[in-house]
């Protein structure tokens, strides 16, 4: 599949806007979903990122990658932000950052890990972890634009007080389908004991490789490079299994 063209000229997505805290929201005890107000906005795609950098007072500067969660809508953006124990930058954003609070944006990044609205074909789409927020994001767009394109996400977490987006995950959407795997503490009522994701949870919550379904996978390292793999030896096609992948 030919790469997407991404949206706004070269120039002003590499440049550093300021955007404003507008709202947040806990997604789970780990976890919130800070909104953004960035004037002049120049859209993105469904599975993009943006930079954040912040600069302490002394002119101490540092700044890290985050998906973005929402469909393009103006100048609204939204990222959730998963808090890491020593991290540098996600404690602050998760713990700290309020509304009326600033940040500086560049942006959107990324051309390949991206659904566009013109595709037609099956969608699985393989989170793990907060490895699903770009894939919220593609969710999101595709109920926006009204598009058909079937969509089955297999969402893998530790357990279920993990889950992101718990409540909308819930409602779903027609042609969307999802399945929610546990690999350390599973509900009562779950499909299957807690476990890493395996093949036949590929076969089981998947689209035959003969669909030519494009393959979306993010999360971890390792969960992305096991979950492409199998992705590959089930028949996929090399070329249709589109990965990103945080931490080491």
């Amino acid at each position: 599949m030919a790469r997407t063209a991404v949206p706004g000229r070269l120039g002003d997505r590499l440049r550093w806007r300021v955007a404003e805290v507008t709202g947040r929201r806990v997604e789970s005890p780990t976890a919130v979903t800070v909104v953004l107000d960035a004037p002049d906005w120049p859209g993105h795609l469904a599975g993009q990122h943006v930079d954040v950098r912040l600069t302490a007072e002394d002119g101490y500067s540092t700044q890290r990658s985050y998906s973005i969660a929402s469909a393009s809508d103006g100048q609204r953006l939204e990222l959730t932000v998963q808090c890491l124990p020593d991290g540098e930058v996600s404690p602050y954003l998760v713990d700290e950052l309020a509304p009326g609070d600033q940040l500086e944006l560049r942006g959107p990044v990324g051309g390949w890990f991206v659904w566009g609205q013109e595709q037609t074909e099956p969608v699985l789409l393989v989170a793990g972890g907060s490895g699903l927020v770009p894939l919220m994001c593609m969710i999101r767009t595709r109920e926006m634009a009204g598009s058909r394109a079937p969509f089955r996400l297999l969402y893998s977490v530790r357990t279920p007080d993990e889950l992101l987006y718990r409540s909308e995950l819930r409602e779903g959407s027609p042609g969307l389908d999802i399945s929610c795997l546990y690999t350390r503490q599973a509900p009562l009522d779950a499909p299957r004991p807690p476990g890493r994701v395996a093949p036949h949870d590929l076969v089981r919550n998947g689209w035959p490789p003969d669909f030519e379904p494009t393959c979306y996978v993010c999360g971890p390292t390792g969960f992305v490079e096991k979950a492409a793999a199998y992705l590959v030896l089930l028949g996929h096609a090399p070329e249709r299994v589109r990965t990103e992948r945080f931490g080491g």
